[in-house]
């Protein structure tokens, strides 16, 4: 500006203002011109080849070849994927997604895996977000013999089979060689292994093959292996398969319990009881049949057929419900193709006319002292007799007790008992007590007892702290701070609030019960400088209420 000046074209500051201004809009205008004229970027895949050829390759072998891939667009290019057409070739490398900058290009590698003689011919389609996706590529091979005689499969795992079965797994034998090959021998060693379907001597033409049977019939459990040799005049005179196996126990079923003894059942109640058959042995056991006898007997929570793998388990449910008084009998019976074809779980009970009858004991459950903020436990039991009870619930009239330890509903078979625990929780200090009832389906159907308990106050804890004094001049006073610990010492705060502590005691009353600390003391001068934490105390442990 001050150039324009001194040659003689000084404007106004308002004609500097609109110089300014008629320059800036004219290269915003310009500006907004060019870019709406650029075209969309879009990248471009080039390959090197339209064509990959493999040329001749062993069968049972494989040849690499590669290309490159180049992006000749105005932006980068992400390959996503390829299809091939023909299994014996792959994609090795690389990984896809894979981009490609602009400009930039990637190595593509191709593999044919040919595994018999012939003519191989493929297209690849490489996907990608390039705009003329996808890029194609033929491929062509030709697989050749490698002249031996040849297996397939080279191994055999036959996995678990039973005990007194058999698996069986196919070979085959290929003539690959120039000649026809004469096999004088095919043997099977190991346990259980043995080979069927083929005899020797065995003569193969030229590309011809023979296929024969491997079985593993195991004779007892565990893990077994071996082996079939193939023995001929090929280039190739001895060739083996691996074997494995495992033989499995036969499977078989066991009943927990053994046996149902439904006890005493009041007439016209029902006692249900639970059962659980388990397979034991090695393999899977199909139950065909679940049969129940017995009056006032009845089956739930389970259905034939039913198939049970080692191991595994099945749940039901087994309900007497007597109709008259007198000695009940009966039986579930479960029949399978285990080695125990059919097993019986035998059922008992006993139907009575009399209720059953049900009594807490003690009468009244003490508790005795507990502090308040605390809690207290006393144990008692109920108790069945006449005949089966089942007790569906239990209270307490008083929030500050309550009942614990029974699963409800509960049966108890009568003559037995079951233990219960009453918790008393005082929020004020004085005797307390209340009343306890359980409702069953005995004669009468509530039972009571009494607990009782009386309230303490809670103990007060407190921290007496006492440190040597600092050494240091001018000394003012010492703020305490104190940190919650836990394996370590935690964050500080302090606690003798905005006055310093003149004299070298302390004692910290507002403590949590049950909680452990840390303590320390800072010094601070005249000039209201304070010192680093020192006299450090860890886990200081406040009692339990």
């Amino acid at each position: 500006m001050e150039r324009l000046f001194r040659n003689g074209t000084r404007a106004g500051s308002a004609g500097l203002l609109l110089l300014c201004l008629a320059i800036l809009v004219g290269c915003q205008g310009f500006s907004s011109s060019k870019a709406a004229s650029q075209p969309a970027a879009s990248g471009s895949l080039q390959l090197s080849s339209a064509t990959l050829n493999f040329g001749t390759v062993t069968a049972s072998t494989n040849k690499t070849l590669t290309i490159t891939a180049t992006n000749n667009g105005t932006a980068s290019v992400t390959l996503s994927s390829t299809a091939i057409s023909t299994q014996y070739f792959s994609l090795s490398g690389p990984s896809l997604p894979l981009t490609i900058a602009v400009g930039q290009n990637a190595t593509l590698s191709f593999v044919f895996s040919p595994n018999i003689a012939g003519t191989y011919n493929a297209t690849v389609s490489i996907a990608s977000d390039a705009a003329n996706s996808p890029a194609t590529l033929a491929l062509s091979g030709t697989a050749v013999s490698d002249g031996l005689l040849d297996l397939n499969p080279t191994s055999e795992s036959f996995g678990s089979v039973t005990v007194g079965t058999q698996s069986n797994q196919t070979v085959t034998l290929t003539n690959n060689s120039p000649s026809t090959v004469n096999i004088s021998q095919i043997a099977a060693s190991g346990g259980g292994f043995k080979v069927s379907g083929v005899s020797t001597p065995l003569a193969l033409n030229v590309s011809q093959s023979a296929t024969f049977t491997v079985t593993f019939g195991p004779q007892s459990t565990g893990a077994a292996s071996g082996s079939v040799t193939i023995t001929s005049n090929a280039p190739n005179p001895t060739l083996t398969v691996t074997l494995a196996g495992v033989g499995a126990s036969v499977g078989a079923l066991s009943a927990n319990p053994a046996s149902l003894s439904f006890g005493t059942v009041h007439v016209g109640s029902n006692e249900p009881l639970s059962e659980t058959i388990t397979n034991t042995g090695g393999s899977t056991v199909a139950i065909s049949q679940i049969a129940i006898s017995g009056t006032g007997f009845a089956l739930s929570g389970i259905s034939a057929p039913v198939n049970l793998a080692a191991g595994q388990s099945a749940n039901f449910t087994v309900t007497y419900s007597p109709q008259s008084a007198g000695s009940g009998s009966g039986s579930v019976t479960v029949t399978s193709n285990g080695s125990n074809p059919t097993m019986s779980i035998a059922l008992t009970g006993t139907a009575t006319l009399t209720a059953g009858q049900l009594t807490a004991t003690p009468a009244t459950l003490a508790v005795g002292n507990v502090a308040v903020g605390a809690s207290g436990t006393a144990s008692g039991n109920v108790n069945a007799s006449g005949a089966n009870v089942t007790v569906t619930a239990a209270s307490a009239n008083n929030s500050r007790f309550t009942i614990s330890g029974l699963s409800l509903p509960a049966v108890i078979t009568a003559g037995q008992s079951l233990p219960f625990t009453i918790t008393f929780s005082p929020q004020v200090t004085g005797a307390d007590s209340a009343t306890l009832t359980f409702v069953s389906n005995a004669q009468p159907s509530s039972t009571t007892a009494g607990a009782t308990g009386t309230g303490t106050p809670a103990p007060t804890h407190t921290v007496n702290l006492s440190w040597s004094a600092s050494n240091s001049p001018n000394i003012s006073g010492y703020n305490v701070y104190r940190a919650v610990y836990n394996n370590a010492c935690g964050s500080y705060s302090k606690i003798n609030g905005s006055k310093l502590d003149t004299i070298t005691t302390y004692t910290d009353s507002v403590v949590a019960d049950g909680t452990d600390y840390c303590y320390a003391t800072t010094a601070v001068n005249s000039s209201n400088e304070e010192s680093g934490y020192s006299n450090i105390v860890s886990d200081v442990q406040i009692p339990p209420p």
